[in-house]
């Protein structure tokens, strides 16, 4: 099971409260599986996270796990065992910019 944070705004437009829970997906746990599992249950997140077309990342969206920024990673690599196993969430942030 693979948990995930997302920003209040992306909770609202999917309408959940706390954390998603993602279950049962087939493959290794790597950004890309992660958002399209996630994409898939929520529909309406579709193109909110990651541009519909190319699928890379919006500019003022973040990823991090475990204390780190997974942002610039690949989008197929491994996640940490830490969010595989469920003991750590992945969280969708969103960036902010200007003073």
């Amino acid at each position: 099971m693979i948990r995930v944070l997302l920003p209040a705004h992306l909770k609202n437009l999917a309408h959940v409260t706390g954390e998603v829970r993602l279950e049962g997906m087939a493959g290794p746990a790597t950004q890309r599986s992660v958002l399209d599992a996630l994409e898939a249950r929520y529909p309406m997140l579709l193109g909110t996270i990651r541009d519909r077309h190319s699928g890379k990342r919006r500019a003022f969206v973040r990823f991090y796990a475990c204390e780190e920024d997974l942002s610039n990673e690949s989008p197929d690599a491994p996640l940490p065992e830490e969010v595989v196993a469920g003991k750590e969430p992945f969280i969708v942030l969103g960036a902010m910019a200007g003073g």
